[in-house]
């Protein structure tokens, strides 16, 4: 197989500067007890810089809201012990040379009643409707809101503050901010709920808070799906012309990057075209996106029962040929990191032989 030299070129933009395309995706790991990541997690990440990964963004960390986790070990975003923990993370992965950026969160009805850390925290959502479609609780209301405007306003101020490179807001897989975009999720009737454009009203007020608190010069990232957790084949948007208009109020909220959240990436978004989502997003938008899904791997990401997923360098191919071609500017890779976290350097070095291929195994630890 041939390096494929695309993934290895620097990557600038007017707030971001890589040295090369490859951005480790957000995973959820849940090794933070009491929600402070340790020495521990800082390892994991220093190593992950240290074998050449471009940018990290970290796994999901929850805003100051009481029910913005659902675990006792989820990394927090707020109080002065975790946000210690997270500047130790920053000072290892830039010792090693790397770029990292906080995924600030909030699941939204994700979470169940009694879920720790805050047990009697009750789930929030735009209209009290879980993902099932189930009417359960009291929508949100717009005091509320305002509330979770700022929490992640002061997430993001707290990541420039302890030396993050930038944060990225996730706005995808079905969690919170995806919730007021998607239509079965938000039927408010407020400014906060209506058409495909109102329905973005929420993540803009996150963004412009956050762009407020951190000024114009610290990127943002926001990431976004069509699908959500437990059902792949929902869709926000069924045309470009719909994703067109999806994007433009958030692109002018402040987004330097939009994460465009797919399960394979070589697979076309609409018919007529051989883009994937990033990619036309990326067109759309005029913001360079990055596009992630099953990079290196044979086996889907949610088929756990094959316990070796591939060799690691599978689809690298098709996919330098589409960083080639300016499709999107830069790549998430997950599972592939999780087994080798020096999968880049073997990679550009032409040592694919000795990658370490994904199994279940390595997600039971955080080597």
């Amino acid at each position: 197989m041939n390096i494929p030299s695309a993934l290895f070129t620097p990557f600038t933009s007017d707030k971001l500067t890589l040295s090369n395309r490859i951005v480790m995706a957000p995973m959820t790991r849940g090794f933070s007890p009491e929600g402070v990541p340790g020495p521990e997690v800082a390892e994991y990440y220093r190593r992950r810089a240290a074998g050449g990964v471009g940018l990290i963004i970290t796994e999901g960390t929850g805003i100051n809201h009481p029910s913005s986790v659902s675990g006792a070990s989820i990394p927090l975003f707020h109080g002065e012990e975790s946000l210690q923990g997270w500047s130790n993370v920053v000072q290892a992965v830039h010792d090693a040379g790397g770029k990292i950026m906080p995924q600030l969160w909030h699941v939204g009805t994700a979470r169940r009643t009694g879920d720790l850390p805050h047990a009697e925290a009750e789930p929030v959502s735009p209209s009290g409707i879980s993902m099932a479609g189930e009417e359960n609780r009291e929508p949100l209301t717009e005091e509320e809101i305002q509330g979770l405007v700022q929490a992640f306003a002061q997430a993001a101020a707290d990541a420039k503050r302890i030396g993050f490179d930038g944060i990225e807001l996730h706005g995808a897989h079905g969690y919170l901010i995806d919730q007021f975009f998607w239509e079965h999720t938000n039927r408010r009737t407020d400014k906060y709920g209506g058409d495909l454009v109102k329905r973005t009203r929420f993540a803009v007020e996150v963004i412009e808070a956050c762009r407020k608190a951190v000024g114009p010069d610290f990127p943002i990232v926001l990431r976004f799906s069509q699908w959500k957790m437990g059902n792949y084949d929902a869709r926000l948007v069924d045309t470009p012309e719909q994703l067109e208009q999806f994007l433009a109020p958030l692109a002018a909220a402040g987004v330097d990057i939009f994460h465009c959240s797919t399960r394979r990436f070589w697979l076309p978004e609409f018919e007529g075209s051989e883009l994937n989502l990033a990619g036309w997003t990326q067109k759309l938008s005029g913001k360079p996106a990055i596009s992630v899904g099953s990079v290196g791997l044979e086996a889907e990401f949610v088929d756990r029962s094959t316990e070796n997923q591939g060799t690691g360098d599978a689809h690298l191919d098709q996919l330098n040929t589409m960083l080639e071609n300016k499709e999107f500017e830069l790549i998430a890779l997950g599972r592939v990191l999780l087994s080798d976290p020096e999968w880049p350097a073997k990679v550009r070095e032409g040592r694919q032989s000795e990658i370490i291929p994904f199994t279940t195994e390595v997600l039971k630890t955080l080597n």
